[in-house]
This record gives structure tokens, C-alpha cells and sequence, in this order.
């Protein structure tokens, strides 16, 4: 398909509304659609999606600051037309040949008033594309704007329903505005959020990434960290026992043990193979990730720090410990840290680890660990924004459907 993204400005210029268009034009562009952007100012930021500089889409245009000064007094100027005409030629000009046009915040908000106009006209027409009006922001319902909007035209663009056009809000609470502001119902407007880039925010290395694409890392909740060299004094077995009773209740959750066999004991590459045989059996191949399996070379420091930031919490079952490093850096993290009572690290994390005797069974263990990620709310919160709010997964979800004609599963 052929999409055109419209708003007065694109990346690289810095906004919320910018980035949420780059990333539209990117996943589109991912998913085989050729993508065309078209903004009053902005740059060639993906050699893959076609900029169209249109200086009078901008809503700082020198024209249209002047223009929009006397509409906040209530006047319409002549030249308000003029420019409505010429505006209306660039969009048969450069979209007349997309299968959809998103509009974003342009019949939103009243920055350019005569793209707003132009838009509508463009709307009335026969031949047009399908047309999405992407509302991030309602200038109707915002007490800051009402001196600058008055009753009649162009305004009251804003605040009517435009036929044959399909109503996009960025959340529960605009499409409830919304709907009330164009006295429709709220199931004609869609809701599709905007998401975040996990790898960008959490600056994620290239071997980081590669890790978490192959084992599918970020679908895992929770994802449990244990960053050790495998060695029999870890007990790693029991990291094992207790993953295998939480997924009786968390089928998702998972274990990444980071670190390559220990150094300084040959035994440790049969206790390496008595864990994966130990794994079958615990039918535990898909869940409990050993990265040496898949990265022969031990990891560089840098990448097991992002795993400190992707990982729902540290699991440290050690049988004995000098120090315990582990537990300084998943404070650093802010992850929750469950580990054993032993005195090095009761002594590191004072009262602020959830510790377990050895003596404990597996069961015993995961329930208490069950119940302390449920009544965590930061941890809560994090695998939410993680589950729902992946760029990736709003365009399986929300925006792959949109220009389908699906409904939102």
C-alpha cells in the first residue's frame, strides 16, 4: 500500500507528535509499504521513506503566523482562501495517489488553519484516498486555546464530524473527549497508543539486542536474571526447581543465566550438562536460557548491564558467597532481588532483598516470589509498558489492522 503522513512538521525536528510519525513511517516501511511524509519542515530521516518539504504545511511559516494572528481576533482574511486553494492543490498534488492519508493533529489543533480547511475540501471530494484524522491533541477541549477559537468557520472544522473518515485518539481519555466534542459514538473512534523504542530507551548494545531477538526475550514475564559463572556453588539447579513451579502459575516467566562455565574446575562442564539434562526434564528448554549456549565467548560487560535493565528481577540461589557482587548492581538497577539468607548478602541488601533459607522447598519459594512481583507496583507497571506498549507490537495490534480493515483484536 501507498501511505502518505501528513503534520506540519516530521523528524528530525524534536516533538512527541514527530516521533510518534517517524516511527509510523519506519514500522509501515518494515512491513512493505511504501511511505511518503509530507510537512511544512523536517529532513530526510530514513532513506526508505520518501520527505516532502511543503514550507505552507508548516505552522511556522512566516504566512501562516500572520494568518493565524487575525483568525485568534475572530477575522477571517481574504488571503485566508487563497492560501485554503493553493493548499488544497498540494494535497492533489503529492497524495491523490496514496491508498491512505493520516492526518496528524491537523484537524486537531488550529496551527494551520487553511491545511485544516484544505483537508476538508479534500475530504469532500471523489476521488481521495481512505483519510485517518490521528488526534494527539483537541484545541476544542483545551482551556488554554479558547481565546484564540471562535464559532463558525474555519474553527468549528475542529469540532465536526467529518464523514467518510476514519477517527484515530491516542488514549481512552481523548477518544471520550473526543466523542463528546463531535457527538458521535466512542466506538467510532479507534484507540491506538503510542509506544516506546526498548532498545533505544534502554540503549541496548548490538549483541544485547541480537540476544534478546533470538530467545524472545522481551514476550518473557517475568524475565529473571541470574548473573553468574556456572559453577555448583551457584545452584543453579535450584533456580530451575523454582522457575518450574512459578510457570505452574506465570507461564511466561523465564531465566537467563549470563555466565560461561567457571574458570577454575574442569567438573564444571559436566555440572554444565547435569543442568541441561536437568532442564529436559523439567520440560524447561524454551524458558531457562543459558547464553553460553548461544554466545561461546563470555559476554562483554557492558551487555550483561542491559540485562540488568531488561530483566523483572535478580534470582541469586547461591549456596555460599564471599561478597556478592549481584546484589550491588541490581540494586544500581532497581530490581528486585531474591536470593539466599545467607550473611554476605543479607549484608549487602539489608532489609531491602526478599531472602529465602535453603531449606525451603522450590514451591514454597516461588509462591513467595509470586507474591512479591504482584504487589510490586513499579514491577507491575514495567512488564505492562513492556507487553503492550512495543512499537512493534501497537503495529501488530492496532496498526496493521487500521489500514486492513480489521477490526483491533
Amino acid at each position: 500500500m501507498k501511505i502518505t503522513l501528513i503534520h506540519y512538521s516530521a523528524p528530525p525536528v524534536i516533538g512527541g507528535v514527530e516521533s510518534v510519525l517517524g516511527h509510523h513511517a519506519r514500522l509501515f516501511t518494515n512491513h512493505g509499504h511504501e511511505v511518503r511524509i509530507l510537512a511544512g519542515r523536517g529532513a530526510l530521516f530514513d532513506e526508505r521513506v520518501r520527505f516532502v518539504e511543503v514550507p505552507l504545511f508548516d505552522s511556522r511559516h512566516p504566512d501562516i503566523l500572520a494568518l493565524k494572528s487575525e483568525l485568534d481576533r475572530g477575522v477571517v482574511p481574504d488571503r485566508f482562501y487563497d492560501l485554503v486553494d493553493r493548499l488544497s492543490l498540494y494535497l492533489h498534488r503529492y497524495a491523490n495517489d496514496a491508498d491512505w492519508v493520516i492526518a496528524h493533529n491537523v484537524c486537531s489543533l488550529h496551527k494551520n488553519l487553511a491545511l485544516t480547511a484544505a483537508l476538508r475540501r479534500w475530504c469532500c471530494s471523489e476521488a481521495r484516498p481512505k483519510i485517518v484524522l490521528w488526534h494527539h491533541d483537541l484545541a476544542w477541549t483545551t482551556p488554554r486555546y479558547q481565546s484564540e477559537l471562535h464559532p463558525g468557520y474555519p474553527w468549528d472544522l475542529l469540532r465536526q464530524d467529518w464523514q467518510g473518515v476514519q477517527h484515530v485518539t491516542v488514549s481512552r481519555l481523548r477518544q471520550k473527549e473526543l466523542a463528546e466534542l463531535l457527538d458521535i459514538p466512542p466506538e467510532r473512534i479507534r484507540v491506538i497508543p503510542n509506544g516506546l523504542d526498548f532498545y533505544a530507551f534502554y540503549k541496548a548494545e548490538a549483541q544485547t539486542r541480537q540476544l534478546i531477538e533470538k530467545l524472545s526475550l522481551f514476550a518473557r514475564e517475568p524475565l529473571f536474571l541470574l548473573p553468574v559463572r556456572i559453577t555448583p556453588r551457584k545452584n543453579i539447579e535450584l533456580a530451575l526447581q523454582i522457575l518450574a513451579e512459578l510457570r505452574q502459575r506465570l507461564p511466561e516467566a523465564a531465566l537467563v543465566v549470563t555466565g560461561p562455565l567457571g574458570a577454575h574446575n574442569p567438573r564444571n562442564q559436566q555440572y554444565f550438562e547435569q543442568l541441561l539434562e536437568y532442564r529436559r526434564k523439567l520440560a524447561l528448554e524454551g524458558a531457562v536460557h543459558f547464553l553460553r549456549e548461544v554466545s561461546p565467548e563470555p559476554l562483554p560487560d557492558a551487555v550483561i548491564a542491559d540485562f540488568y535493565r531488561i530483566a523483572d528481577a535478580l534470582l541469586l540461589p547461591s549456596r555460599e558467597e564471599g561478597f556478592g557482587i549481584p546484589i550491588l548492581e541490581a540494586g544500581l538497577s532497581r530490581m528486585p532481588i531474591f536470593c539466599t539468607e545467607i550473611p554476605s548478602l543479607r549484608e549487602l541488601g539489608g532489609d531491602q532483598i526478599y531472602a529465602f533459607s535453603l531449606e525451603e522447598s522450590p514451591r514454597a519459594i516461588a509462591q513467595k516470589i509470586e507474591e512479591a512481583l504482584q504487589s510490586n507496583p513499579i514491577t507491575a507497571l514495567r512488564r505492562r509498558v513492556r507487553r503492550e506498549y512495543d512499537w512493534d507490537r501497537i503495529y501488530e495490534m492496532h496498526l496493521a489492522p487500521l489500514i486492513e480493515g480489521r477490526e483491533i483484536r
